[in-house]
């Protein structure tokens, strides 16, 4: 997996000034153990958090430092943890990792847990103190059977160090730490279905309000957090808010840095951890070395298969969630994937909808049932059997299945693609659509709602 620095392939070294996520990281992609991780000032910022701060300051300065999640959502950090109740009478709270990477073009987390384990558990270490958790959990994708082994391992070393486990620092603080395993559902993303899911229950997202903050994991208070924000904790509390700001470009109104990435058929597809602001251009050209020869870039999804599509032209947007949103989608998970010349938008549609609807929970009517007829339209339309009106129906269930229409967010993600090919490549689904001589007539008169 390829990793750079601020500026082009081989010219800016990573420091702990610069990239607080991966200056650790070891040139061989090995894992970087305990012994290691604290010969370069690792678990320094938790022995700080636990001498020199109370758990208020910890949540005010993750506030301050503008950190955002990084699973997706971007929700401020230090609200969520605010979110959690004051009241000292309530002795049973929990802290999870959402570590459940299935967003298809993702993998940023999984090198964290891979390289830095320990990264992660300072990370939730210092949270578990803000938030007074006695207990957490990363729930981890059942694929990433390396990162569960070096998670394991890591554990069991802090374990011996007197990191995890009672009396943590001689702070009096007790915070134990499990890694949980899933069982393989993209819905397990969602928060809510991850807490069914660890409880031993169908992965269906729960009702909110209550959220997860008053009625979590067990009926207990609980905080969920994606591995890339829990990373982010360490450096803030080690180096301050003002430093963290000062990461950012010019015009972002994101803070700090992000793990962002490009794959398809780019010359130099990988992984780098830049500051929220860099432009799709610089991510594309600069670091993935723009298209290998004989293709040339047809459109480019800013972060992760939920993300609608965006053309050559809005390249020159800043990466981060104000920039992007400008031109018509979301940052997601900031891995971009190309989309060459030789590539059918039909077909990379279908596969796509096919791959939501096979992960939706089924629990709400749109979902289980718009997600389907999407498929089903599409392979019409590659096979070239599509009808009169297929594209208008398409476009319906974009609008059907949109944000605040269905019980989460899963559906949202899942047509918003369609809806922006369809937008911007109309032509190639209107390529699949039969003769009308040819049209097959409906079995029955269409019922119009309110007629």
């Amino acid at each position: 997996m390829t990793l750079t620095s601020f500026g082009p392939a081989n010219r800016i070294q990573r420091s702990a000034e610069t990239h607080p996520l991966t200056w650790r990281l070891r040139d061989d992609g090995e894992a970087v153990w305990l012994d290691e991780y604290q010969a370069k000032n690792g678990y320094a910022a938790a022995r700080k958090a636990f001498a020199d701060m109370d758990q208020d300051a910890i949540v005010q300065t993750v506030k301050d430092a503008g950190l955002k999640g990084r699973g997706g959502a971007g929700f401020p950090t230090g609200v969520k943890w605010g979110l959690m109740p004051k009241d000292e009478s309530i002795n049973i709270r929990y802290l999870l990792c959402n570590a459940d990477e299935m967003e298809p073009n993702t993998w940023k987390d999984r090198m964290l847990m891979e390289q830095l384990p320990h990264l992660l558990i300072e990370g939730m270490l210092i949270s578990a103190r803000a938030l007074k958790t006695y207990r957490g959990y990363i729930f981890l994708r059942g694929e990433y059977t390396t990162a569960a082994k070096h998670l394991n391992r890591a554990v069991e070393e802090a374990k011996a160090a007197g990191l995890l486990g009672k009396n943590i620092l001689g702070s009096g603080f007790d915070f134990e730490l499990f890694v949980h395993t899933g069982a393989g559902r993209y819905i397990c993303g969602e928060e809510t279905a991850l807490i069914n899911s660890l409880e031993g229950r169908r992965a269906n997202p729960r009702s909110k309000p209550p959220f997860p903050a008053a009625v979590g994991v067990w009926g207990k208070p609980t905080c969920v957090n994606n591995v890339e924000t829990l990373c982010n904790v360490p450096a803030i509390i080690a180096d301050g808010v003002d430093w963290y700001k000062s990461l950012a470009r010019d015009g972002s109104e994101d803070m700090g840095t992000k793990l962002m990435g490009f794959s398809g058929k780019v010359k130099k597809p990988g992984l780098w951890e830049l500051p929220f602001g860099v432009t799709g251009r610089e991510l594309f050209e600069d670091y993935a070395g723009g298209m290998r020869d004989g293709y040339k870039l047809k459109a480019w999804q800013p972060g992760g298969a939920g993300t609608g599509f965006l053309l050559p032209e809005h390249l020159d947007a800043q990466m981060y969630a104000g920039g992007i949103a400008k031109v018509g989608t979301r940052m997601g998970t900031g891995l971009a994937m190309a989309v060459d010349d030789s590539v059918n938008m039909v077909s990379l549609l279908r596969n796509m909808e096919q791959f939501f609807a096979r992960e939706s929970c089924g629990f709400c009517t749109p979902c289980r049932d718009g997600l389907p007829w999407s498929v089903k339209l599409l392979m019409a339309i590659e096979q070239g059997r599509g009808q009169p009106g297929d594209i208008e129906t398409l476009l319906g269930l974009v609008n059907f299945l949109g944000p605040g229409k269905t019980f989460c967010a899963h559906a949202p993600g899942a047509v918003e693609p369609l809806g922006s090919a369809i937008k911007y490549f109309r032509p190639e689904f209107e390529a699949g659509i039969a003769p009308a001589s040819a049209a097959v007539p409906p079995l029955a008169k269409p019922i119009v709602v309110g007629a």
